[in-house]
């Protein structure tokens, strides 16, 4: 199964927020199957952002954070279909555009969880459905995931 991680899962795990939030995206990560994960390249972006706007990092420290993700998981390019059916989901369904286009992403590349805190838990589009991985109990889908993979 492919899951595709948002950008709060990925600046939790840098550390920025709160002590629990942070532990716990950190701990996700590693116990996501091998080869499952994904990133957005619109998700590595936004860290970018994050880090330097928010968290106060040095650009270079930033580049070997997002070059440390994009080396440890695939990352997905943003294509023009992927740009046009997060128009039609920031329209349809009022889901912020940047938003949009990391759900439209996921869906073009066959994810079948985008792991995030942004959006609706359970909201479910083209075969991608996404779950906050920090509620509890986990969802199916997630809690099946990570038991395969402890096994």
């Amino acid at each position: 199964m492919r899951v595709a991680l948002d950008t709060n899962i990925l600046a939790y795990a840098e550390g920025l927020g709160d002590v629990s939030r942070c532990g716990a995206a950190r701990l996700l990560v590693e116990q996501l199957p091998n080869g499952s994960v994904v990133l957005p390249a619109q998700t590595l972006g936004e860290l970018a952002r994050v880090l330097v706007g928010k968290a106060q990092q040095a650009p270079a420290a930033v580049r070997e954070a997002v070059l440390g993700w994009a080396d440890s998981f695939e990352v997905l390019d943003s294509t023009w279909p992927a740009f046009a059916a997060a128009l039609d989901l920031n329209v349809d369904h009022q889901v912020p555009m940047w938003d949009a286009l990391v759900l439209a992403v996921a869906a073009e590349n066959r994810c079948r969880l985008l792991l995030s805190e942004d959006f609706q838990n359970g909201f479910t589009w083209r075969g991608v459905t996404v779950v906050n991985p920090f509620l509890t109990p986990a969802a199916p889908l997630l809690a099946g995931l990570l038991a395969q993979s402890n096994h």
